[in-house]
């Protein structure tokens, strides 16, 4: 099986479709999903093929939990404007690159058949590659959304120090840098709600946007430590009536 049409155009009963999620997605509970990877990676691969088909075919090997698709998203996070695809998705809000949020996605959705192909280890190594470009990079709140409890244990410190490294950098971002720390730092809030708190200080001594504030709000409804409740305590002060009423509605 070769070409785009062919590979991702097409459902497992050989019927057209257009819908390429459904496609995807339909190859997690479909076992023939297996028989298109060949041909997904030549596609992924090349050069010669649409830049928008080359992402289609690593978001589809990756969200299968195929080594070739982690290994792609290894290789993108590496150098992330020399992968052969990036740009070709663009944000319409900031203007800037968003394809490391379908990646991102990709690598969420994977979660049960790497359990079933042996590749959970590979998968926690893209969300660790992701995080650590999180910082210059737009996910588009697809990242921090992705990341669950056992992942957030594995990659703590990446999450620590691009929110550190990123602090410093939200005045030279192309986009809205200090929500998406935010993000971060409300990920790890149920494990460590002290450590949430401290990091959101940091983003937020920096930028106190509106929008950043009303984001900070998840790390008081998913701790219930001391430090969070203070935390909130502070927000209803500094933020406006959307962020109190954020507080107070889950």
């Amino acid at each position: 099986m070769s070409g785009f049409d062919d590979l991702l155009g097409t459902d497992f009963a050989g019927n057209p479709n257009d819908d390429l999620e459904e496609v995807i997605y339909g190859g997690l509970d479909d076992p023939r999903h297996r028989e298109r990877v060949p041909g997904l990676i030549a596609l992924m691969n090349d050069t010669a093929a649409r830049d928008w088909h080359r992402l289609a075919a690593c978001a589809a090997l990756t969200t299968w939990a195929e080594p070739a698709g982690f290994d792609a998203v290894l290789e993108a996070a590496a150098d992330p404007q020399r992968a052969p695809w990036y740009g070709c998705l663009i944000d319409r809000k900031f203007s800037v690159d968003n394809t490391f949020a379908q990646l991102s996605r990709a690598v969420y959705d994977s979660e049960d058949l790497a359990d079933e192909k042996s590749t959970s280890g590979r998968r926690t190594e893209c969300f660790r590659a992701l995080v650590s470009i999180a910082d210059t990079e737009y996910f588009d709140e697809q990242l921090a959304d992705s990341l669950d409890a056992a992942t957030v244990r594995e990659v703590l410190p990446d999450i620590v120090e691009t929110i550190t490294r990123g602090s410093a950098a939200i005045g030279r971002a192309r986009f809205d840098l200090a929500t998406q720390l935010i993000d971060l730092a409300a990920s790890l809030a149920a494990m460590d709600g002290p450590l949430a708190v401290r990091l959101a200080h940091d983003v937020l001594a920096v930028a106190p946007s509106p929008r950043a504030l009303v984001h900070a709000t998840a790390i008081v409804h998913r701790s219930a430590t001391p430090e969070a409740t203070a935390f909130g305590e502070y927000l209803a002060v500094v933020g406006d009536d959307h962020v109190r009423r954020c507080l107070t509605e889950r």
